[in-house]
């Protein structure tokens, strides 16, 4: 298996000289710069590629193996095929990158939303920082900030009650950060946070697309862009859901073994994969970790390794240590090396230790959320720790 880190670019708090410090080999990055929907050209791809991989004189070589991620366009994920421009945009960008010899392409189909949290910063016992959901302020935020029309009908009356309490112990200042983080609809790219009207004009927008309208849509998006990816040695990888249920009254169609069966099933393809994130899924105490990645393993080409914590009923959870939390790295990991094993070596799985805790100097520092150096430094330590332990030391 082969050990990533994702790089945000040359303007990125962690630089590539730091990323080698971790021993990752396997660069992966993005276009953040360039606007959503419109084309990457190869001209781009190729300035980044020089970038990550021209490497200074004795320092260890670093290979951009994964492009996380080409986002897709919200009309596509609201018209399917009928969003010809933005699809053919797509598959230029899908071309651009396969140009450049990288294999590997990740994306999600989540609605309006990314990943979706309500506090970046969530205090943990050990005094380091972790990013957490909680249902409450989630609630909180739906009933008296965006005011959802039909939001109130979606929570119990148990739910409502908390929420206000909720509501009315937040100050001014604590209300509009957690509308910030919550609206900024792609965090780790150059994405705005939306305002509250136009959060409210996205949701119009998706009113009567229902999870069989939407998984249509990606199944017309895929047979548009599987068959090139095929042609061209790239590998697409669907991540999943975050967290793996609907929010805001919005489909969501990559949550379990079976959402992912169906759009395998629809559109067969090798190019057609997995981004096997054990985080998302481990969200779900119905989703077996283990045997999703056992059902997928010819499917999982990339892998987001990290932990989470679900709290009381499970509606509200944070990101745990790697190697704590509900998810069972140990077996996830013996699954993976099992399938990588089948494969050679250019094709082995890329992972990346994902979403560490922010901590230690990294407290002081201005990092993009989620991706503290420290956290994911101790992150990898750990997954490479069970690799050598499982006589399968990552490169």
């Amino acid at each position: 298996m082969r050990q990533g880190w994702r790089w945000f670019g040359p303007e990125a708090p962690v630089t590539l000289d730091e990323v080698r410090q971790t021993g990752a080999t396997n660069i992966v990055s993005s276009l953040h710069q360039v606007p959503i929907g419109r084309a990457w050209t190869e001209t781009e791809v190729r300035e980044r590629q020089a970038l990550i991989e021209t490497t200074p004189a004795g320092r260890s070589q670093l290979t951009w193996s994964v492009v996380e991620s080409i986002p897709i366009p919200d009309a596509v994920k609201r018209r399917g095929a009928q969003a010809k421009a933005e699809i053919e945009a797509w598959i230029a960008s899908l071309e651009a990158v396969a140009a450049c010899g990288i294999p590997i392409v990740c994306y999600n189909f989540m609605p309006v939303v990314d990943w979706t949290r309500t506090d970046l910063d969530y205090v943990t016992p050990t005094g380091a920082t972790a990013m957490r959901f909680d249902h409450e302020r989630f609630a909180a935020f739906e009933l008296f900030v965006l005011q959802r029309p039909s939001a109130a009908a979606e929570y119990s009356d148990e739910d409502k009650a908390r929420a206000k309490v909720v509501y009315e112990s937040m100050t001014e200042a604590e209300i509009a950060e957690l509308t910030r983080i919550i609206t900024s609809a792609l965090p780790g790219s150059t994405t705005e946070p939306l305002t509250i009207p136009a959060f409210r004009e996205k949701l119009i927008a998706y009113e009567g697309i229902d999870a069989k309208k939407l998984r249509q849509h990606l199944v017309e998006f895929l047979e548009a862009v599987v068959p090139v990816a095929e042609a061209r040695g790239v590998k697409l990888t669907l991540h999943p859901d975050d967290p793996p249920r609907s929010l805001f009254g919005l489909p969501r169609i990559a949550s379990t073994a079976e959402d992912y069966a169906a759009l395998f099933d629809a559109v067969p393809a090798a190019a057609n994969g997995m981004c096997y994130c054990t985080g998302s899924l481990g969200v779900r105490a119905d989703n077996d970790l283990p045997a999703i990645a056992r059902r997928f393993a010819s499917r999982i080409y990339f892998a987001h390794l990290r932990a989470t914590t679900r709290e009381g009923d499970g509606r509200t959870f944070h990101e745990s240590a790697h190697l704590e939390g509900d998810v069972n790295m140990v077996s996830v990991l013996k699954e993976l090396v099992a399938e990588d094993r089948r494969r050679s070596a250019d094709q082995s799985i890329v992972f990346r230790s994902d979403h560490g805790h922010r901590m230690l100097d990294d407290l002081q520092k201005n990092v993009t959320p989620g991706y503290p150096a420290i956290g994911r430094l101790r992150g990898l330590a750990e997954l490479r720790g069970i690799l050598h332990a499982l006589d399968a030391p990552p490169t």
